[in-house]
């Protein structure tokens, strides 16, 4: 995402996720004039979004906070309020629970979407603010962005790309930086 070395400084106002003619699974995220190519949701973008269908959530959303595999990766740079992920660190998922849609620490044996993954999606998510004021029990939940597959396959509802392009967008959003899937 190149930019003019005044407009470095400062976060970008929005990013734009679209699906691809075609391939609902597949995307683009579009910044600055630059498109990068992303997987999305089995279900592809929805407005409807619903706990479980697989769907992107079509919406304006914001960046909450970055969570990353420190065990893996230096803190990259970011404006983004940060936290390392600890073995512990989890996303409640039930909507029966009254921590639906909020990061939980898991104790042994306990359920929810692990945030220490043995493969590398979750070495860098970032947190966006779907479904959370209000928090709505099965519209969904752990949107994230996060990085992609080798083979770019679909997501459960979040928005992936490689490793190089989360770094280079991380360096580029922030708290205020609205992300317009749809």
């Amino acid at each position: 995402m190149p930019c003019a070395t005044h407009s470095c400084d400062r976060p970008l106002a929005a990013i734009y996720v679209r699906a691809a003619a075609g391939r609902p699974q597949r995307g683009w995220l579009i910044a600055e004039g630059r498109a990068i190519p992303v997987a999305l949701g089995r279900g592809g973008i929805r407005a409807d979004k619903r706990e479980g269908d697989g769907g992107t959530p079509k919406g304006t959303f914001r960046p909450v906070r970055l969570w990353w595999r420190l065990d893996r990766h230096p803190r990259p740079r970011t404006v983004l309020p940060a936290r390392p992920i600890a073995p512990t660190d989890a996303w409640c998922e039930d909507p029966a629970d009254r921590r639906y849609n909020r990061p939980i620490r898991l104790t042994s044996g306990a359920s929810g979407d692990r945030l220490t993954r043995e493969d590398h999606l979750y070495d860098f998510i970032v947190e966006i603010d779907h479904n959370t004021r209000p928090r709505i029990a099965r519209r969904g939940s752990a949107v994230f962005l996060h990085l992609a597959r080798d083979n770019f396959g679909p997501t459960a509802g979040c928005v992936a790309m490689t490793r190089p392009e989360m770094l280079r967008l991380l360096r580029r959003i922030g708290p205020r930086t609205k992300i317009v899937i749809g």
